[in-house]
This record gives structure tokens, sequence and C-alpha cells, in this order.
């Protein structure tokens, strides 16, 4: 190597050394000056520091609650029976591309979760009929808040109030206490309790946020949908819960909400536990609901269906249908009677009086308080069990609706009939009215409820046999004027009361 090239060298290896001893400096400076920073004294003194009493007092109370009613509320993991909607066919071709040891996602037991609340030591548990419902053989599993594991046995169901009651074998049990939801009002507080989205032990707040709420979980004409609306974050996996007062008193079980998404965006809804103590009683002690039932459909009474009635405002609860042979029946109720009270109690919703009388049992009287072209009166009622209505199918032919009948516009409610002819009778088992043979859309008659295949029966109470009938009534009324039209549905016979205002 030339002395150059050791010259030049030896002045780079002096550079690289020198820049490496300046970039180690630094390095150590900066630890340094971390080492030698002051530590931080973090602030702690509160920035509210005359906080009330009264705010004091419900932070300590939610966490008093928290601490006692959490125990009482428990875990509830559902496994289902293994469904195969396969048939063999499917399957075979499956197999033959699969292998037979292919796996159909149908062939998996399926799983679900929610919550139940201890009402008994030794171990009876309420929850939601919708979380056990098609339970498999031991595939209801419970876990309480201590981690202790239990295969619990389905002791009975109601689909009507959506309350079950599940048993495990376990002693001294923390036990909920139980409040009344009679004496629930808006805007009081209360706690949500549960196990959603499988976060196990959640407590969330909120106020009622309103009363007998019917929001039709259910298709079935006698469920019962009397719910406690609740701003709570209320989840999937919250149901068979407990909602709690202030006190830590259990007010209702939390069994729905009303959402977009399918998760919270705050509306919740609790059956209150005074439905839900009696459904569990008789569950516990028969297996079975035996609930008392008056016969008859009934709705809410809007303020036309009130000036159509003759009542002064929109209040009490309208029959539009006795069942023949029912209990009411049998008192002598009639279709377009106004119910205004059970017992002494006013009844201004329907759902209200389905959860009165839901909690009397067949053979129970009660006194009801009736409204009937004009003048009031009781009715002492004897309540009876369940029946089926019978159902029968109607199709008129169109042929019938042709052969010798009238047909009539009414444009001034948006409604086009025409007669009965003697075969149409005879299939539908009547012996009067006009078919609905038209509603224009949006008119009065198709806000109220009118649509094409009805049959009315009566109008403002007088029986109508033909269309000219009809025409007779309406054309006497004048724009303002209420007229309550009896409709029959045929396909189920049901009977409806539909107010339409004159235009």
């Amino acid at each position: 190597m030339s002395k150059k090239s050791i010259i030049a060298s030896a002045i780079l290896l002096i550079v690289s050394i020198t820049f490496a001893v300046i970039l180690i400096a630094s390095f150590n400076g900066k630890r340094l000056l971390v080492a030698q920073t002051q530590q931080i004294n973090f602030k702690t003194t509160p920035p509210v520091s005359n906080l009330s009493n009264d705010a004091k007092g419900i932070n300590d109370t939610f966490v008093e609650i928290s601490k006692a009613v959490t125990p009482s509320v428990v875990y509830i993991e559902v496994t289902g029976e293994k469904k195969s909607t396969k048939n063999e066919n499917e399957r075979k071709n499956f197999e033959f591309f699969f292998g037979p040891d292919f796996k159909f996602f149908d062939d998996i037991p399926q799983q679900g979760s929610g919550s139940g609340v201890i009402i008994s030591e030794d171990g009876y548990i309420i929850t939601n009929n919708h979380v056990v419902k098609g339970a498999a053989d031991k595939g209801i599993r419970v876990v309480l808040t201590d981690k202790r594991e239990f295969t619990a046995k389905l002791v009975g169901t109601d689909s009507n109030t959506d309350v079950a009651v599940i048993k495990i074998d376990a002693d001294n049990l923390t036990v909920a206490s139980i409040g009344n939801s009679d004496e629930v009002q808006v805007g009081q507080l209360v706690l949500a309790i549960g196990n959603p989205l499988g976060l196990n032990n959640t407590v969330t707040s909120g106020i009622v946020s309103a009363l007998g709420r019917n929001i039709n979980i259910s298709n079935d004409s006698y469920a019962i949908n009397n719910f406690i609306q609740t701003d709570a974050a209320i989840n999937p996996g919250n149901s068979g819960g407990a909602l709690v007062d202030i006190n830590g008193l259990v007010i209702g079980i939390n069994a729905a909400i009303k959402s977009n998404t399918g998760y919270y965006q705050g509306y919740g809804f609790a059956i209150p536990i005074n439905l839900v103590k009696t459904v569990a009683n008789d569950l516990i002690k028969y297996g079975k609901i035996e609930r008392g039932y008056i016969g008859v459909s009934i709705k809410d009474v809007d303020s036309k269906e009130a000036k159509g009635l003759g009542l002064d405002k929109a209040k009490g609860v309208l029959i539009q249908n006795i069942i023949e042979g029912g209990a009411g029946d049998e008192a002598g109720l009639q279709t377009g009677d106004v119910i205004l009270s059970v017992n002494g109690k006013e009844v201004n919703a329907a759902n209200e009086l389905q959860t009165i009388i839901g909690s009397k049992k067949p053979g129970d009287e009660v006194t009801l308080k009736i409204f009937r072209d004009g003048n009031t009166f009781d009715k002492t009622v004897k309540l009876k069990a369940r029946t089926e209505n019978n159902i029968a199918e109607f199709s008129p032919r169109g042929e019938d609706i042709k052969e010798k009948s009238i047909q009539k516009n009414f444009d001034n409610i948006g409604l086009t009939v025409t007669d009965l002819t003697n075969s149409m009778k005879k299939e539908l088992n009547i012996e009067n009215g006009v078919y609905v043979k038209e509603v224009k859309m949006l008119s009065e008659a198709y806000k109220r409820g009118f649509r094409e295949g009805l049959v009315i029966m009566e109008a403002d109470k007088e029986k109508i046999d033909n269309v000219s009938q009809l025409n007779e009534i309406l054309e006497n009324k004048k724009p303002g004027d209420i007229v309550v039209f009896k409709i029959i549905i045929p396909q189920t016979k049901d009977i409806r009361l539909i107010a339409v205002e004159i235009l």
C-alpha cells in the first residue's frame, strides 16, 4: 500500500472515531438530562371541592346498589338443539365433494346468552322466554358472579309475557329484593344490571323514560305488551337481567331494545316486576300459566272514535269483537262498548287492560265500568280460560262480486263498495254486509285502516244489507261528521270498528 493511501486511511479513521464520540456524547447527554429533570408532582386536588352532599349521596348509592345487587344477577349461556334444514340429496352432494365428515353450519348446535335474576336461595332464577327458548337438554349453563357454574333445568315459560323460570341446584344464594312496579314513575333513576355483549356483570344507569309501552315484539294478539321504557344502556345479553330503582329493588326484567342497528340507541324495555312475579309463581307452582280472559278484541280509543261513539274525550278501551261463548259474551258485553275501568282502576290503553286481566285466573270475577250509547254502567265478568278462534279462509270470486250487485264510490272517504252475493254470504257465513272492493290510497278510509276485501256489516250501529242502505246513511252526513263502521275480516272472521271522518 502506498504512503498516500495509508495517510488517507488514517485520516478517515480519525474522522469516524471523532463522529462516533460526538454521537455517543449526545445520547449520553440526553440520558443525563432525563435523569436530572425534576420529578413531576401530579395535581390531585379536585377541581370541584364543594360538591353537594346530595351528589355525593347519589354516587355512593349507585356504588352500594351495584355491590348489593350484582351478585343476584347471573350469566346464562344456552345451547340449542341441532337442527338441519338440508335434505338428503343436498347432503349426498356435499359429502361427495367434501367427504362424509363434512359439517353443515346448521348441524352445529346454536348458542346464545343472556342474564337472569335469582329469586330464591335454593336456585330459582327468572329470565326471558326468548333467552332459553329452544334450549337442548342440559343446554342451559348458569355462571354466578363468584365464577361458580351450574347446569340449569327449565321450570316453565310463558311466551305471552316473555317470562321464563329456570332452576339450579345450589344453596345460600344472594337473592334479589323485589319492588313494586305499580309505584314506578317516569323520571326516576334506575340501574340496569346484566351481561351485555359478553361483558359480564355490567351496570348502566339512566331514568325511567316512559311507562306502559306497547312495542309489538310479538305478533300474538294474546301477548301482553306493557313495558317500562328506560334510557339505561341495554344491549344483547342484558335480556333477563334486572332493572332496579334507587333502593336496589328490582322493578323490571330487561327484555328488549328498540334500535335500527340491533344495539343500544337509547331505548330499552323491561317487563314490570309485578307481572313477572305473578307469572313466575304460577310457573314454579304449576309449570304453566293459568290466565283468565274476557274473550274480546280491544284497542285504544282515539279522538275520532271517541267523537263517533259519543264520548266527551278519547278515553277507555274499545271492544271491537266478542268471542262467542267467551266470558265477555256471557256477561253481555257488546261490540262498540268502551271499558272505562277495571275493579275501580281507570284504563286508557289496551295493553294496560291486558296486564290487569293477565294477572287474574280463570274463575276470577272483575267489575268493568262500561260506556254504551251515552250511558255508563257496571258489568261483572267471570273470566274464562283462553280459547282459540276458528279461522276460515274466504276469497270472494270475481264473478260473485259482479253478479247482480250494485257498486258505489264514496269519494268523500275513499271507498268503493259492492253488494254481497248469496254465495259470498254463504261462504263467509254472514247474513248481511257490503264488500269493500277498492280503497283509494292515502284516503281517509285508507289511513283509518280500511283495505280491499273487508266487509262492512254496520254503519253508525245500523245494520247494512246492501249498498243503497250504506249510501242513505252517508248521504245524511256532512263534512266533519264521524261514522263508525263495524267490519269483518273474512280471512280470520275478526270484527273491527273503524271510525272515519267525512271530508
